[in-house]
C-alpha cells in the first residue's frame, strides 16, 4: 500500500499506510504497548491503538483522523482557553485510569512526559479545534500528576520569551491547574523549571554522546531555546506564582 510521511517524526520516521500509522519501535516499546492496550481495555479513546507489527518489523497503530498543530496560527487556535480546559481534562482522565495500576507501580500515575500541541490530535468542526487524543507515548513512565500538568503549562502556553502578556500567561496557567483539579499548585512553577532544566541538559548530554537526533536538535538551537525559556520562567516566577494562590 502507498506510504505517506507524516509531519513530525523528528527522531523516528513515521508514515501513514491506509488507516494505520507505522514507525520503528522505540527502546521503551514493551511498556508503551502495554499502556496502550490498557487504555483500550478501559475504553479510553484518547490514545492510539497498538495493532501489532508489520512485515518490516515496524509498530502499527490506528490512524486517528484529525489535525496536529504544527504552524503558529494552528497552535494559536488549538490553545484557546476552552481547549486548554479540554486538554487538562483529557490528562486527568488517563491519570485517573492509571492511578493504582500495575503500570504506575509505586508512583501516583503513568505520565505521558511529552505533552504538547504537536503531540495532540485535534478535530476541526468549522468553528474551532478540539483535542481528541495524545500521540507519541514513547516517554511514558510512572510519575506524579504534577509532572504532566507542568509540561502542559510550559508547552501549550509556550512559557518563555515569546510570551507577550505575562498576566494572561499567569491566568492561563491557573486555568490549566483548575481544569485538571491539581491540588499541589504551589509546586507548579518549580516543576516547569525542573522540566526545562532537564530538557536542555538531556539534549546536550545525548548530543555529546553521539545521538544523531539530539545532535540535530542541538544544532537547530533547541538547547538555547529551552535555556531561554528557563530564564524567562525564573525571572517571572513571582507573577506566575501569585496567580496560583
Amino acid at each position: 500500500m502507498h506510504e505517506s510521511s507524516l509531519p513530525g517524526g523528528f527522531i523516528n520516521q513515521v508514515v501513514r499506510v491506509g488507516a494505520t500509522v507505522r514507525r520503528p519501535a522505540s527502546p521503551r516499546a514493551p511498556f508503551v504497548r502495554e499502556l496502550l492496550k490498557f487504555f483500550e481495555q478501559c475504553g479510553w479513546a484518547g490514545a492510539p491503538r497498538f495493532l501489532g507489527l508489520d512485515e518490516e518489523g515496524r509498530e502499527v497503530f490506528n490512524y486517528i483522523d484529525g489535525y496536529v498543530a504544527w504552524r503558529a496560527d494552528q497552535r494559536l487556535e488549538a490553545c484557546s482557553d476552552d481547549n486548554l480546559v479540554r486538554v487538562a481534562r483529557l490528562v486527568r482522565e488517563f491519570h485517573d485510569l492509571s492511578c493504582g495500576s500495575s503500570l504506575a507501580g509505586p508512583r501516583e500515575v503513568v505520565c505521558h512526559n511529552d505533552l504538547s500541541p504537536k503531540n495532540t490530535v485535534y478535530a476541526t468542526d468549522g468553528v474551532g479545534w478540539q483535542p481528541l487524543a495524545f500521540i507519541d507515548w514513547d516517554l511514558a513512565a510512572p510519575g506524579d500528576r504534577i509532572h504532566d500538568v507542568a509540561h502542559v503549562c510550559w508547552q501549550y502556553l509556550d512559557l518563555g520569551p515569546r510570551v507577550t502578556d505575562l498576566s494572561d500567561a499567569a491566568r492561563r496557567t491557573r486555568l490549566i491547574c483548575d481544569a485538571y483539579g491539581l491540588v499541589e499548585r504551589e509546586r507548579i512553577v518549580d516543576t516547569i523549571l525542573w522540566w526545562q532544566d532537564r530538557c536542555w541538559r538531556g539534549i546536550e548530554t545525548a548530543a555529546a554522546s553521539g545521538e544523531l537526533a539530539m545532535i540535530r536538535l542541538r544544532d537547530q538551537g533547541a538547547v538555547d531555546e529551552v535555556r531561554a525559556a528557563y530564564r524567562w520562567v525564573s525571572a517571572h516566577r513571582p507573577s506566575l506564582e501569585v496567580a496560583l494562590r
